[in-house]
């Protein structure tokens, strides 16, 4: 990680949300999501949240050998979000503790705020982090 990686980084990500992105196209294979409204799904909406939270740090990371996961997430989910409607994602660092890395995170679709919380993300290397998963795989 870069020494420009530290508090205070803020970024804004914006996104128009398409069909592709509601309760029903979550999990196709649940009835009971088919049947629910088409509105922004809560999944999706954690991660658009995480998205931006990568885009801030990128800069600051040495991608891609460096990249980050998530690893906790506090959100709400406070308003429905109807396709069409763009959405924007707020977030800000603030907290570096090793490699550990911590966000204020907040949504808003133009007309509501839908969402604000907390999201932690570690810094892995990339190379280990995929020999550690493929021995994962290789135990099934």
């Amino acid at each position: 990680m870069r020494e420009s990686l530290k508090p205070g980084i803020r970024y804004e990500h914006r996104f128009i949300v398409p069909s592709s992105k509601t309760v029903p196209a979550l999990y196709p294979e649940s009835d009971e999501f088919m049947a629910m409204p088409e509105v922004f799904a809560t999944g999706f909406l954690v991660g658009f949240l995480e998205w931006a939270c990568i885009k801030a740090i990128k800069p600051h990371l040495d991608w891609p050998q460096e990249q980050t996961v998530g690893t906790h997430i506090d959100v709400s989910h406070e308003a429905a979000t109807p396709p069409g409607l763009e959405v924007t994602a707020s977030v800000v660092l603030i907290a570096v503790e090793g490699r550990k890395l911590v966000f204020d995170v907040e949504a808003h679709d133009g007309i509501d705020l839908i969402s604000r919380g907390r999201h932690e993300r570690f810094i892995i290397n990339k190379e280990k982090f995929d020999a550690r998963l493929d021995a994962k795989k290789n135990t099934i």
